[in-house]
């Protein structure tokens, strides 16, 4: 879900500051969207209600990002008994002209799969920011988040 439709308390709102803080630390050419998603019943049917969605845009395409924009999804589990969300991970997707390029789970193997690899830097850098966002989370008592 867009983080911009997420960032209803103070909580989740300094969260997600944090989360374009750190990015941008990495990466200080990207934009950040805090709504990447249309509000069309389309993609609306695709996104996933329990993610916190942040777009990150580069000036261009670049060779080194083999990517011009990367979508990054924080990933939680709703628990269908008390209704809280347990943070689990982290996705990170790169995208070019012909769509995904690149792809980095945290969820699955912290491994960078696709067509089109990023630079052996950037793909460190980008496994150093999901860390950070796990430490970011991991102050939440049981990694417990109301969302």
């Amino acid at each position: 879900m867009n983080a911009s439709e997420k960032a209803q308390g103070v909580e989740v709102a300094t969260k997600i500051a944090v989360i374009v803080h750190l990015f941008k630390s990495h990466f200080p050419d990207a934009k950040a969207d805090l709504k990447p998603w249309r509000n069309d019943p389309d993609t609306l049917e695709l996104v996933d209600p329990h993610s916190i969605d942040i777009g990150f845009h580069l000036p261009g395409w670049s060779p080194r990002f083999q990517s011009r924009s990367m979508l990054v999804q924080i990933r939680f589990h709703q628990d269908p008994l008390d209704q809280s969300q347990r943070f689990i991970g982290v996705e990170a997707t790169g995208f070019n002209y012909q769509g995904q390029a690149w792809r980095l789970s945290t969820v699955e193997n912290w491994q960078l799969e696709g067509n089109y690899q990023p630079a052996a830097d950037v793909g460190e850098k980008l496994k150093s920011f999901c860390r950070q966002v796990f430490e970011v989370f991991k102050s939440q008592t049981n990694n417990q988040f109301s969302a």
